[in-house]
């Protein structure tokens, strides 16, 4: 499991890496975000330099409103592990966003009186 932290207004955040097309791992802070219903979420400028396949596109009914999102295959690392998975691109992102779907598949602990805040298998 990798130990995460709370952020200033208690957000849940995590170094992830995301793996380039070439190979190259690329460590980012990542904010768990259960209201996102899918995997992974960047903003498009964070996108070029990894240089994944764009597979189509998608309007999602965001807090905002309905947001245009281009959809990638993208490739992350998460606890040492490494998944391929859609990613949901687009403008104006101001945080990588970790959404549900890694709920399903790695255990979440979080124990804000302790200050304990882990994401793992």
């Amino acid at each position: 499991m990798i130990s995460g932290t709370f952020g200033d207004e208690d957000e849940l955040l995590f170094e992830i890496e995301l793996i380039a097309a070439d190979g190259l791992e690329l460590p980012v802070d990542a904010m768990l975000d259960t209201g996102f219903s899918y995997w992974l979420a960047i903003d498009n400028q964070d996108v070029e330099p990894l240089d994944w396949i764009s597979l189509e596109r998608q309007t999602l009914l965001t807090a905002r409103g309905d947001f245009d999102f281009d959809i990638y295959a993208g490739q992350v690392k998460i606890d040492g592990q490494e998944f391929d998975i859609p990613v949901h691109v687009g403008q104006g992102l101001p945080e990588v966003l970790l959404g549900r779907q890694w709920l399903k598949t790695l255990r979440l602990v979080v124990d804000m009186p302790s200050g304990v805040l882990m994401l793992g298998g």
